[in-house]
């Protein structure tokens, strides 16, 4: 993916396969992906890169650390993000915002997303550390 996500989770460097939300300036499609068992899967949310308003914050990025997410990445904001800092979850995101989503129009799950120049499909396998994102329709072995 092009360089434009930072860094906000416990976990710098996090895998698995991607779960896809598509949504807009609302959360509840994020919120009910990670109430699920994450199974060491990625959430790959895109939020249209808007920056007027949080998609995640601390208490939504706990339920996915708890129930075994390995990480999500938003094509969008958070909040709380002191918090989920401190949470041992990848979290990757444009930037923080204070204000809440909507909950208004709930937008598309297991579809295919495009963000930073990337299309992700559910599926895909998802490889991100500091130095960025990489997506494979194939699991990656070895260094």
């Amino acid at each position: 993916m092009d360089p434009i996500f930072r860094d906000f989770g416990g976990n710098i460097r996090f895998s698995g396969k991607a779960t896809t939300v598509k949504c807009f300036e609302n959360n509840p499609l994020v919120r009910k992906a990670l109430e699920e068992d994450g199974n060491r899967r990625v959430l790959v949310v895109d939020g249209g890169g808007s920056h007027r308003c949080a998609l995640l914050g601390d208490n939504i990025a706990e339920m996915g650390y708890k129930n075994g997410w390995s990480g999500i990445i938003i094509n969008g904001c958070i909040r709380d993000s002191e918090d989920i800092s401190k949470m041992p979850l990848g979290v990757k995101a444009l930037n923080t915002y204070p204000l809440k989503s909507s909950k208004r129009d709930h937008g598309l799950s297991e579809v295919p997303v495009t963000i930073a120049g990337t299309t992700v499909s559910p599926g895909d396998w998802i490889y991100a550390d500091k130095d960025g994102v990489l997506v494979s329709s194939t699991e990656l072995t070895g260094k």
